[in-house]
């Protein structure tokens, strides 16, 4: 936490409209330390002009008072990691919460005067069916949260799981079936599909995330930590111990992208925004008509293929592709 704020005296007196703590589990650092770690971000940048103010918790570090803290530090949003409400798909991946605990965390986290809460599942966990996805998920709608975000499994190199695959993990075709359902279910319990993995009650979309789909600039603090800023890119190294000994030394790589390429970015970005879309007419006045050429003639391909629909003046991904949208996506990179 000290070099943290180090590193964040570079930046000092920057004003901020959103404040995301998190990945990781930042509810480890228990009441005491997110008192500490607001208190301290709030003395080196202006936070007067916050709207929303997300907390990533997993349900066994939630306690009464971490959340009673979190909240009079300023924190009003919590993103709970439910994962599923099977307790043989979670030990299945080596979590250590159960069904139970992630609904007290749910409970507590409202009882506690959170007004934006949001539950993250996985779509694709060994031996799971239709079934007990959608037990999971009517579980967590008769709470009456606000945000449900459902990613499919990664399978990540050189982890526990990846070196004893399952044999019973859905494969592709089976977890489009799944995704299918899950939209058809959220969207009946009036949720909108509003980005790929994200659904939200209308007016509870994730403000700080939309600004990156929006290809807003961010600044990230920490090992890892990427930002966007005054036009660059830049990503912290990885390595914990290195950020505590030197926290503003630590720039892995610095990026500024030529016009033509930031426009392909935020092409990308804003087609994962399935209701908001692209508006080629904003998008011609912030990069200039010359450097958007190319990327609207692969829109209008991509739009004879069905892939892509162009209606009002935006254009949108089919939601029907939402989840093999890398593979669509991808052809707007390049030459």
């Amino acid at each position: 936490m000290q070099a943290l704020s180090i590193e964040a005296e570079k930046y000092s007196g920057t004003a901020f409209q959103t404040l995301y703590l998190g990945g990781g589990t930042p509810s480890l650092l228990q009441a005491r330390g997110v008192k500490i770690l607001l208190s301290e971000l709030s003395s080196i940048f202006d936070l007067s002009h916050i709207t929303e103010a997300t907390f990533e918790a997993n349900p066994e570090s939630l306690t009464p008072v971490l959340l009673e803290s979190a909240l009079s530090a300023g924190l009003n949003r919590i993103s709970i990691g439910v994962q599923s409400l099977a307790d043989c798909e979670l030990e299945r991946v080596g979590r250590i919460h159960n069904a139970e605990q992630a609904l007290q965390a749910l409970e507590k986290a409202s009882k506690a005067g959170f007004k934006k809460i949001s539950a993250d599942v996985i779509l694709g966990l060994p031996g799971q069916n239709w079934s007990s996805l959608q037990n999971t998920l009517s579980r967590l709608l008769n709470l009456s949260l606000q945000h449900i975000s459902v990613y499919c499994l990664s399978v990540e190199p050189h982890t526990p799981l990846a070196s004893n695959l399952p044999a019973d993990l859905p494969g592709e075709d089976a977890q489009a079936n799944l995704f299918e359902m899950v939209i058809k279910l959220l969207a009946e319990a009036g949720f909108l599909h509003y980005e790929i993995s994200n659904f939200a009650r209308p007016g509870y979309e994730c403000e700080h995330n939309l600004n990156y789909w929006r290809g807003g600039e961010y600044l990230g603090l920490g090992p890892a930590a990427a930002s966007h800023l005054k036009g660059k890119r830049f990503k912290n190294h990885s390595d914990l111990e290195a950020y505590i000994i030197n926290p503003t030394g630590q720039l892995e790589e610095v990026e500024e992208l030529a016009a033509p390429d930031k426009a392909a970015e935020e092409v990308i970005t804003r087609l994962r925004l399935l209701n908001e879309g692209l508006d080629m007419v904003a998008l011609s006045e912030k990069f200039g008509t010359v450097n958007i050429k190319a990327l609207s003639d692969k829109l209008d391909r991509l739009t004879q293929k069905g892939y892509i629909k162009h209606e009002g003046g935006r254009f949108r991904l089919a939601a029907e592709y939402a989840l093999v949208s890398n593979s669509i996506l991808f052809q707007l990179l390049g030459d």
